[in-house]
C-alpha cells in the first residue's frame, strides 16, 4: 500500500497536466500517451550517458513542452481537429521515443537517479513511510505552482479561453497562443511525471505510456467527483488526491486477487463509475442540502444586505462569479423593499400621472379645460 501511495504522488503530477487540458482548456489531448514516454526516454538515456539526474529531469520537462507545442500548432495553425492533432503527435512520438532510447527498454538499476539514495537506505518501495513523506512536498509544490499560475493574468486568460473562446477573443486575447501554452505546460508536467516514474521503477520502456490518458482522466474525475471543483484550489487539490486514490484502488484490486492483465479494464470501469454515479438522482440531492445559499442564489428574507456583505467578505474562497451573484440578488431585494405596496415603481403611471410619452397639460398652474370647450390660444 505504501508503494501505491508513492506512485500515486508521482502520477499526481501527470494528473495535473491532464487537468490543464481536460478541465481548463476543454481540450481532449491524447498526446499524453506519447509525451509520458518521451519524458521517461529523455531522462533515462541522459542518466545512462552520465548526465546529472536533476539536469536529466529538466531536459525531460523541456521535451514534454516541445511535444505539447507541436500538438498546439497542428490544432491552431494547421486547423487540424484537436483530437486528431493529439493522435498524430502521439503516433509520431512512438518512433521518436524509440530513436531516443535506441532500444525498447533502458535499465537504470545501476545508475545514479533521484531516488538512488532513498532506495539504498531502504526508505522507498514500501519499506518505510519516509518515501511518501518526501514525495508529498513535491506534489504539493507542483499543486501550488499550478494554482498560482491559474490566478495570474495569463492563467485567467487561459481559463477564459476554455470557458468562452469567442468572448475572450473579443478582448484582444490570442486564443491560439493560450492553447499552445496550455498544451505545452500540460505535456511538460506529463513528461516530468514520466521521468520520475522511470527513475522510481528503475527502467524506461517504450510502451509505458500506453493508456496513461485513462489513468489521468480517472484521477481527475474520481477526485473531483468526491471533493468537487467549485474553486481552482479545490479542483486542483482534488486532482492530486484523486491520483493517489486511483493507485490505491488499483493496489486493492491486485490484493483482492484480480489478474494484473486486467488493470486497463479496471481503470476503464473506475472512470465509468466516477462519471455515472454523480449523475444519479440520489447523489445529486446530497450536495444541494449542504450548499450555502450564496451558491444557490436562494437567500432567506431574514438575511439583511449587510449580513450578505459580511458573509461574502468572510469567505475568502468565494469565486468572482459567486460574489457578483450575491451582489445582484442583494441589490434586487433592496429595491423591492424600498417600494411599498402603495407606491409606484419606475415606469409605473398611476391614474393621475403621465407616462413618458404623455403630452397632456400636466404642468404647474395649468388646468384642463372643461369638456366641450376649446382652449383659447
Amino acid at each position: 500500500m505504501i508503494t501505491a501511495i508513492e506512485l500515486g504522488l508521482v502520477y499526481a503530477i501527470m494528473a495535473l497536466g491532464v487537468y490543464l487540458t481536460f478541465r481548463i482548456l476543454d481540450f481532449a489531448d491524447l498526446t499524453v500517451d506519447g509525451s509520458f514516454t518521451t519524458g521517461a526516454a529523455v531522462a533515462a538515456i541522459s542518466i545512462v550517458n552520465g548526465v546529472n539526474p536533476f539536469l536529466a529531469t529538466a531536459a525531460a520537462f523541456v521535451a514534454g513542452l516541445g511535444a505539447g507545442v507541436i500538438t498546439g500548432i497542428l490544432n491552431t495553425k494547421a486547423h487540424i481537429d484537436g483530437l486528431l492533432a493529439g493522435i498524430l503527435t502521439q503516433i509520431g512520438l512512438y518512433s521518436i521515443n524509440l530513436r531516443i532510447m535506441g532500444a525498447a527498454n533502458v535499465s537504470l538499476l545501476r545508475e545514479e537517479t533521484l531516488f538512488s539514495g532513498l532506495r539504498s537506505e531502504g526508505m522507498l518501495g514500501g519499506a518505510s513511510w519516509v518515501g511518501s513523506l518526501i514525495l508529498l512536498p513535491v506534489a504539493l509544490v507542483m499543486l501550488a505552482i499550478i494554482v498560482w499560475f491559474l490566478h495570474t493574468d495569463i492563467g485567467l486568460a487561459m481559463r477564459a479561453t476554455g470557458d468562452n473562446s469567442e468572448m475572450i477573443r473579443s478582448f484582444g486575447v490570442s486564443t491560439d497562443t493560450q492553447k499552445i501554452l496550455g498544451l505545452a505546460l500540460s505535456n511538460g508536467l506529463v513528461a516530468l511525471s514520466g521521468c520520475l516514474v522511470a527513475q522510481y521503477q528503475g527502467f524506461a520502456d517504450v510502451s509505458m505510456g500506453i493508456g496513461i490518458i485513462v489513468s489521468g482522466l480517472a484521477s481527475v474525475i474520481i477526485g473531483q467527483a468526491i471533493f468537487g471543483r467549485l474553486t481552482i484550489f479545490r479542483a486542483a487539490t482534488a486532482v492530486v488526491i484523486g491520483g493517489v486514490l486511483y493507485r490505491v484502488f488499483i493496489q486493492l484490486a491486485l490484493m483482492a486477487g484480480l489478474n494484473p492483465n486486467d488493470m486497463k479494464l479496471i481503470s476503464a470501469i473506475l472512470v465509468i463509475i466516477a462519471l455515472v454515479v454523480p449523475q444519479m438522482k440520489i447523489i445529486k440531492k446530497v450536495p444541494t442540502r449542504f450548499t450555502p445559499h450564496w451558491r444557490t442564489g436562494k437567500i432567506s428574507d431574514n438575511v439583511s444586505a449587510a449580513e450578505l456583505a459580511a458573509m461574502t467578505a468572510d469567505n475568502a474562497a468565494l469565486d468572482d462569479q459567486a460574489v457578483e451573484n450575491v451582489a445582484v440578488v442583494a441589490r434586487a431585494r433592496d429595491n423591492d423593499e424600498a417600494i411599498s405596496p402603495g407606491d409606484t415603481g419606475p415606469g409605473d403611471t398611476g391614474p393621475g400621472d403621465t407616462g413618458p410619452g404623455d403630452t397632456g397639460p400636466k404642468e404647474l398652474g395649468e388646468e384642463r379645460p372643461p369638456e366641450g370647450e376649446e382652449r383659447s390660444c
